[in-house]
């Protein structure tokens, strides 16, 4: 890997404690690549060989059954994906790709587990980002389970424009139909949806999303930070 992507890496939770011997060696196996938009990564079924880092870009983790796909995720810089296949040395359960042009670091899996048995910093680390994954697995469920289409689009949206800095205009991260499989329903029901929030003071145009009655638009939603705050 070029000595100039490694302080990215570096400054990842996951490596920021580690032992230098242990992420030097951890290094010499790595290496970076550049892949365009739309390039398939890895495939679900497939063996978990590396340990991805994005280091600039986005990556969209998405799964595919009997003819649908639905997106699962979206990894962004500076981030790992596909943590859990590489210590289990099990089949990705996801598949992913390239949203944009993006920078990638490849870690062999095999090198992560052979440190992860010796440097105690490195094992914690990834325990602790495994357990926040697992949290956030269940949050996706409590939301897919007991909010509405509607409620579901009206707190994506606040906690897109809390994570943007937004006021009352923002645009969307991705277009409608990923939007849509990522919320857990149909492009037709994701219309019906942003039409049933013009009620509550939201318009949208093209990917222009406005807030004019923020107040109402938080009654209806009931954000709640057992389900929507990331760090809880």
């Amino acid at each position: 890997m070029p000595e100039s992507d490694s302080p990215d890496v570096r400054r990842l939770d996951l490596f920021s404690g580690m032992d230098d011997a242990h992420f030097s060696a951890l290094m010499r196996g790595a290496y970076v690549q550049n892949f365009p938009p739309q390039i398939e990564l890895i495939t679900e079924g497939e063996p978990s060989d590396f340990l991805h880092v994005i280091l600039s870009g986005s990556v969209d983790l998405f799964s595919v059954w009997n003819g649908r796909e639905t997106s699962m995720a979206t990894a962004r810089p500076v981030s790992t994906f596909i943590l859990a296949a590489s210590i289990k040395s099990a089949p990705y359960l996801m598949s992913a790709r390239t949203l944009e042009k993006s920078r990638i670091a490849l870690i062999p899996s095999q090198d992560v587990r052979n440190i992860f048995d010796v440097d105690n910093f490195f094992a914690r680390a990834i325990v602790a980002e495994l357990a926040q994954c697992y949290r956030s697995v269940v949050k996706t469920k409590k939301e897919l389970k007991l909010r509405t289409s509607q409620e579901r689009l009206a707190n994506y949206l606040l906690r897109l424009q809390a994570r943007v800095g937004a006021g009352s205009q923002f645009d969307l991260e991705f277009e409608k139909r990923r939007l849509a499989s990522y919320l857990g329903m149909t492009p037709e029901n994701l219309s019906r949806a942003f039409r049933g929030l013009q009620a509550y003071g939201v318009t949208v145009q093209g990917n222009r999303v406005n807030i004019s009655d923020q107040q109402d638009l938080e009654r209806f939603a009931k954000p709640n930070p057992l389900i929507d705050d990331p760090d809880s």
